[in-house]
């Protein structure tokens, strides 16, 4: 059987077709049965998103970023080409987020898979496309109230700051200064104060005679308190009390007249005579200091005795 050239050539022609799309698949990594689809997300920022960088879905790896570009018709728009090789599928609806998911590795894209009623997402849809704020973006408004006092606590520093200039004048400086020599003079005295005592106690000499001289003290104290406490002061305030009463008795019965000395005392007439009698006696008494022979008479041969006449009192001159 001829073959003709012309099926020959169509041939050859198919196989070279066959092969340059498998070398193309080979080269860009994909094999002919790729069921890779393309979507797409526009964002006004990347935040650093760069080609193959991983997307996922639910922490899934499910494709990579194949390229990012400028959208031809929006101007100053990003749009980003999402290869997923996971035939999962999801609500056009979805998000399509960029998030960091650690301080250390860049931008990754997540799928934030919408649970609605919406038609599911094909190859060549275009995603809703959103930047998560990210742990930075949370520290930083968690900073910003922080922030805020540090910058007021600043300026009441700077301003206190100022203050303390101004006090810190000339004048003031030489006050202080003058302070700190005081300062540093009673120190010395109170160092040398305390020299002198470490001295006194080295010495033992003062300082073991105060003490001694205490502890007597305070062992005369102990027994005199002992001497007091053993002395029954109950009996002995018993017997006082006693005593007093007795006394007042005898005061009650001086003052109802009772007995010689309440008579003394509340009669009138005794104390009368009493006191006319010591009056007399006291004249008699003078009369026998004054005429001894009127009193006295020795008569040996028995002479009469003379009678005796009252004396006749001198008027007293003025």
């Amino acid at each position: 059987m001829t073959v003709s050239r012309e099926l020959k050539t169509g041939v050859i022609a198919v196989i070279i077709i066959v092969l340059s799309i498998w070398g193309y698949n080979f080269m860009k990594n994909r094999s002919l049965y790729d069921k890779t689809r393309t979507f797409y997300a526009e964002y006004t920022n990347v935040q650093g998103l760069a080609p193959k960088s991983a997307i996922t879905i639910n922490g899934l790896k499910v494709g990579t970023v194949s390229e990012i570009t400028f959208h031809p018709e929006k101007k100053g728009v990003l749009v980003a080409h999402l290869n997923l090789s996971n035939d999962i599928e999801f609500s056009v609806n979805s998000v399509a987020q960029i998030y960091s998911p650690d301080f250390i590795s860049g931008k990754s894209l997540k799928i934030n898979i919408a649970i609605d009623e919406g038609d599911m997402a094909v190859s060549g849809d275009t995603l809703v496309g959103e930047v998560d704020s990210g742990i930075m973006s949370m520290i930083n408004e968690q900073i910003a109230p922080l922030q805020s006092k540090v910058e007021s606590f600043v300026v009441h520093t700077d301003s206190v700051m100022q203050n303390i200039n101004k006090v810190m004048d000339a004048e003031n400086q030489k006050n202080i200064k003058a302070s700190l020599q005081s300062m540093n003079t009673i120190l010395s005295n109170f160092k040398r104060t305390a020299h002198n005592l470490e001295q006194m106690t080295n010495e033992g000499g003062q300082i073991d005679s105060i003490l001694m001289g205490a502890n007597k003290t305070v062992h005369n104290f102990a027994q005199i308190s002992d001497s007091i406490q053993a002395v029954n002061i109950g009996a002995t305030v018993a017997e006082l009390q006693h005593s007093l009463e007795s006394f007042n008795v005898i005061l009650d019965s001086v003052s109802a007249g009772k007995g010689t000395l309440g008579k003394l005392m509340q009669d009138e007439a005794l104390y009368d005579n009493l006191t006319n009698s010591s009056k007399e006696l006291e004249e008699l008494l003078k009369e026998v200091k004054e005429h001894p022979k009127r009193f006295v008479h020795l008569s040996v041969f028995g002479k009469k005795e003379k009678p005796y006449e009252e004396p006749i009192e001198e008027p007293i001159k003025e």
